[in-house]
């Protein structure tokens, strides 16, 4: 694969908007699950797609003409810190470069609970409009991972080289996301945080104790002597799972 061409892309922050609103127009075309900026359903046809835009708009082509390895493109509905992330073998160093393979992994839940927090939805520095334009750009970060593992065979987007990189070719002014969290999306909606102190009744009985994490169900930590789950000052806990519903606050 040829490296030159590629790394040292760089756009004006003019020409990023018209690509990336290129990329946009043609991708809700094309795709046969996303019709507007709403994105209610994604599959990983859609994301070979989507891929294929951005080699065409941004990459002259680069990965079709270049790549000899294998890309691999799927949704997660189980990612709850990142939103994407760029899958790849540990042993990358020692393989030819057909027998590379990227996964570029996207968590599609965050896109789908876009509207369900009221405030600026700021992804990489930059203030999205919708889902899609939110997708788009956390996309775009994941194919900077990808250019940078298979260029030098490593990855770090706290490091400079990656900074600069994705900088340059999209503009990004950061490296995280602020999209809406299943613990904040239950916080606002329930009224709960972690550490919050809750009761509930299982069986008859009535527990009570603390929350502990926040996922589809709270994690609550009762006091417990027979507890298997044990604090720095060596009070005992039993680990409940609860429905929110069912909490008492």
């Amino acid at each position: 694969m040829i490296s030159e061409g590629i790394k040292d892309l760089k756009y004006y922050d003019s020409e990023i908007i018209i690509k990336r609103n290129n990329i946009r127009n043609m991708f809700i075309s094309k795709s046969k699950n996303v019709k507007t900026g709403d994105i209610q359903c994604m599959s990983n046809d859609d994301l070979k797609i989507l891929f294929h835009l951005y080699d065409e708009e941004f990459f002259n082509f680069y990965f079709r003409r270049n790549f000899k390895g294998t890309l691999k493109f799927s949704l997660s509905t189980r990612m709850t810190s990142a939103a994407g992330k760029t899958i790849y073998s540990r042993k990358i160093k020692l393989l030819e470069e057909s027998e590379e393979t990227y996964e570029i992994r996207m968590g599609i839940k965050f896109f789908f609970q876009y509207y369900k927090v009221e405030r600026d939805k700021i992804v990489s520095g930059i203030k999205t409009k919708d889902s899609l334009e939110a997708f788009q750009i956390v996309f775009e970060h994941e194919l900077c991972h990808l250019i940078e593992l298979h260029l030098y065979k490593e990855s770090s987007c706290k490091k400079i080289r990656f900074k600069t990189m994705v900088h340059n070719m999209f503009y990004h002014t950061d490296v995280v996301h602020q999209l809406p969290s299943q613990k904040e999306i239950i916080s606002q909606e329930y009224g709960l945080k972690i550490g919050q102190k809750v009761s509930f009744l299982n069986d008859g009985n009535k527990y009570n104790g603390f929350i502990y994490k926040i996922n589809k169900r709270a994690t609550v930590m009762v006091k417990d002597n027979k507890g298997t789950y044990r604090d720095d000052i060596g009070n005992k806990y039993s680990k409940w799972y609860v429905q929110f519903g069912k909490l008492n606050y």
